[in-house]
Protein backbone atom coordinates (compact mmCIF):
# COMPACT_ATOMS: atom_id res chain seq x y z
CA UNK A 1 0.00 0.00 0.00
CA UNK A 2 1.31 3.45 -0.90
CA UNK A 3 1.82 5.89 1.93
CA UNK A 4 -0.05 8.99 0.65
CA UNK A 5 1.87 11.46 2.79
CA UNK A 6 5.19 10.12 1.60
CA UNK A 7 4.10 10.12 -2.06
CA UNK A 8 2.82 13.71 -1.81
CA UNK A 9 5.98 14.78 0.02
CA UNK A 10 8.16 13.22 -2.69
CA UNK A 11 6.13 14.84 -5.45
CA UNK A 12 6.28 18.31 -3.88
CA UNK A 13 9.90 17.81 -2.87
CA UNK A 14 10.80 17.26 -6.52
CA UNK A 15 9.15 20.49 -7.65
CA UNK A 16 12.01 22.83 -6.65
CA UNK A 17 14.46 20.62 -8.55
CA UNK A 18 12.19 20.70 -11.61
CA UNK A 19 12.03 24.50 -11.42
CA UNK A 20 15.82 24.66 -11.44
CA UNK A 21 15.99 22.44 -14.49
CA UNK A 22 13.25 24.22 -16.46
CA UNK A 23 12.89 27.80 -15.22
CA UNK A 24 11.06 28.88 -18.36
CA UNK A 25 8.26 26.42 -17.60
CA UNK A 26 7.84 27.77 -14.08
CA UNK A 27 8.06 31.46 -14.83
CA UNK A 28 6.01 31.49 -18.02
CA UNK A 29 3.93 34.57 -18.78
CA UNK A 30 1.44 34.91 -15.98
CA UNK A 31 -1.72 36.16 -17.68
CA UNK A 32 -3.05 37.90 -14.56
CA UNK A 33 -0.16 40.40 -14.57
CA UNK A 34 -1.61 42.40 -17.47
CA UNK A 35 -4.61 43.31 -15.27
CA UNK A 36 -2.71 44.52 -12.21
CA UNK A 37 -1.95 48.04 -13.54
CA UNK A 38 -5.66 48.40 -14.40
CA UNK A 39 -6.65 47.90 -10.75
CA UNK A 40 -6.00 51.56 -10.00
CA UNK A 41 -5.64 53.61 -6.84
CA UNK A 42 -8.90 55.24 -5.75
CA UNK A 43 -8.73 58.71 -4.22
CA UNK A 44 -9.60 58.65 -0.54
CA UNK A 45 -9.31 54.86 -0.32
CA UNK A 46 -6.53 52.69 1.09
CA UNK A 47 -5.80 50.07 -1.57
CA UNK A 48 -3.97 46.86 -0.81
CA UNK A 49 -1.44 45.49 -3.29
CA UNK A 50 -3.15 43.97 -6.35
CA UNK A 51 -2.59 40.27 -6.84
CA UNK A 52 -3.71 37.51 -9.14
CA UNK A 53 -3.54 33.92 -10.23
CA UNK A 54 -3.49 32.01 -13.50
CA UNK A 55 -4.33 28.32 -13.57
CA UNK A 56 -4.06 26.17 -16.68
CA UNK A 57 -5.64 22.73 -16.85
CA UNK A 58 -6.47 20.43 -19.73
CA UNK A 59 -9.50 21.86 -21.55
CA UNK A 60 -9.81 24.87 -19.23
CA UNK A 61 -7.95 27.79 -17.77
CA UNK A 62 -8.78 30.49 -15.26
CA UNK A 63 -7.27 33.88 -14.54
CA UNK A 64 -8.11 36.21 -11.68
CA UNK A 65 -6.73 39.57 -10.61
CA UNK A 66 -7.95 41.30 -7.46
CA UNK A 67 -7.46 44.34 -5.32
CA UNK A 68 -9.09 45.26 -2.01
CA UNK A 69 -9.81 48.80 -0.84
CA UNK A 70 -10.93 50.28 2.45
CA UNK A 71 -12.15 53.71 3.59
CA UNK A 72 -13.21 53.85 7.24
CA UNK A 73 -15.83 51.07 7.61
CA UNK A 74 -16.55 50.89 3.86
CA UNK A 75 -14.93 48.13 1.80
CA UNK A 76 -14.59 47.58 -1.92
CA UNK A 77 -13.23 44.52 -3.72
CA UNK A 78 -12.35 44.81 -7.42
CA UNK A 79 -11.63 41.69 -9.45
CA UNK A 80 -11.26 40.41 -12.97
CA UNK A 81 -12.22 36.79 -13.63
CA UNK A 82 -11.66 34.94 -16.88
CA UNK A 83 -12.76 31.38 -17.51
CA UNK A 84 -15.67 29.05 -16.71
CA UNK A 85 -16.39 30.74 -13.36
CA UNK A 86 -16.89 34.06 -15.13
CA UNK A 87 -19.19 32.49 -17.71
CA UNK A 88 -21.36 31.09 -14.91
CA UNK A 89 -21.46 34.37 -13.00
CA UNK A 90 -22.50 36.22 -16.15
CA UNK A 91 -25.62 34.10 -16.75
CA UNK A 92 -28.02 36.68 -15.19
CA UNK A 93 -26.31 39.46 -17.16
CA UNK A 94 -26.61 37.58 -20.44
CA UNK A 95 -30.25 36.73 -19.71
CA UNK A 96 -31.09 40.37 -18.91
CA UNK A 97 -32.46 39.33 -15.53
CA UNK A 98 -34.10 41.93 -13.27
CA UNK A 99 -35.39 41.17 -9.76
CA UNK A 100 -36.95 43.59 -7.25
CA UNK A 101 -37.73 42.63 -3.64
CA UNK A 102 -38.22 44.53 -0.40
CA UNK A 103 -34.69 43.42 0.62
CA UNK A 104 -32.92 44.59 -2.52
CA UNK A 105 -32.64 44.14 -6.23
CA UNK A 106 -30.70 42.84 -9.21
CA UNK A 107 -30.81 45.08 -12.27
CA UNK A 108 -29.26 44.39 -15.66
CA UNK A 109 -28.59 47.27 -18.02
CA UNK A 110 -26.07 48.61 -20.51
CA UNK A 111 -23.51 51.12 -19.25
CA UNK A 112 -20.77 52.51 -21.47
CA UNK A 113 -21.68 49.94 -24.12
CA UNK A 114 -21.19 46.94 -21.80
CA UNK A 115 -23.75 44.67 -20.14
CA UNK A 116 -23.80 45.31 -16.40
CA UNK A 117 -25.65 43.61 -13.56
CA UNK A 118 -25.98 45.53 -10.29
CA UNK A 119 -27.12 43.90 -7.08
CA UNK A 120 -27.86 45.65 -3.82
CA UNK A 121 -28.94 44.40 -0.38
CA UNK A 122 -30.68 47.27 1.41
CA UNK A 123 -30.37 46.04 5.02
CA UNK A 124 -26.71 45.09 4.68
CA UNK A 125 -25.85 48.17 2.61
CA UNK A 126 -23.82 45.96 0.27
CA UNK A 127 -23.85 44.87 -3.31
CA UNK A 128 -21.93 44.05 -6.45
CA UNK A 129 -21.48 45.38 -9.94
CA UNK A 130 -20.68 42.79 -12.64
CA UNK A 131 -19.43 44.07 -15.98
CA UNK A 132 -19.38 41.60 -18.89
CA UNK A 133 -16.01 41.94 -20.62
CA UNK A 134 -16.72 38.99 -22.89
CA UNK A 135 -18.61 35.67 -22.88
CA UNK A 136 -16.29 34.24 -20.20
CA UNK A 137 -14.68 37.38 -18.77
CA UNK A 138 -15.99 39.78 -16.15
CA UNK A 139 -15.00 42.72 -14.01
CA UNK A 140 -16.61 42.75 -10.59
CA UNK A 141 -16.79 45.36 -7.87
CA UNK A 142 -18.33 44.13 -4.63
CA UNK A 143 -18.81 46.56 -1.78
CA UNK A 144 -20.16 47.05 1.71
CA UNK A 145 -20.78 50.15 3.77
CA UNK A 146 -21.67 52.15 0.65
CA UNK A 147 -24.84 53.11 -1.12
CA UNK A 148 -25.40 51.88 -4.63
CA UNK A 149 -25.24 55.49 -5.82
CA UNK A 150 -21.74 55.80 -4.33
CA UNK A 151 -20.50 52.42 -5.59
CA UNK A 152 -21.31 52.79 -9.30
CA UNK A 153 -19.18 55.93 -9.84
CA UNK A 154 -16.30 54.19 -8.05
CA UNK A 155 -16.64 51.16 -10.33
CA UNK A 156 -16.68 53.48 -13.35
CA UNK A 157 -13.30 54.95 -12.34
CA UNK A 158 -11.78 51.70 -13.60
CA UNK A 159 -11.19 51.64 -17.37
CA UNK A 160 -13.71 48.98 -18.44
CA UNK A 161 -12.66 49.15 -22.11
CA UNK A 162 -8.98 48.61 -21.17
CA UNK A 163 -10.01 45.66 -18.98
CA UNK A 164 -12.02 44.27 -21.89
CA UNK A 165 -9.04 44.65 -24.25
CA UNK A 166 -6.73 42.92 -21.75
CA UNK A 167 -9.28 40.09 -21.36
CA UNK A 168 -9.26 39.53 -25.14
CA UNK A 169 -5.49 38.86 -25.00
CA UNK A 170 -6.22 35.65 -23.12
Amino acid sequence: MINRRRAIGLAFGALPAAWLLRPSACYADQAFKRFLPLLIDLDGWQGKKPDGMTMDMPNASMTTATRDYQRAAAQLHASVVIGPAAAGALAPTQAGMNIQTSDGHMITSTINGLSVTRTFNISQKSGAILVALGPSALFSVSYSGLTEDDALPLAQKFDWKALQAAARQQ
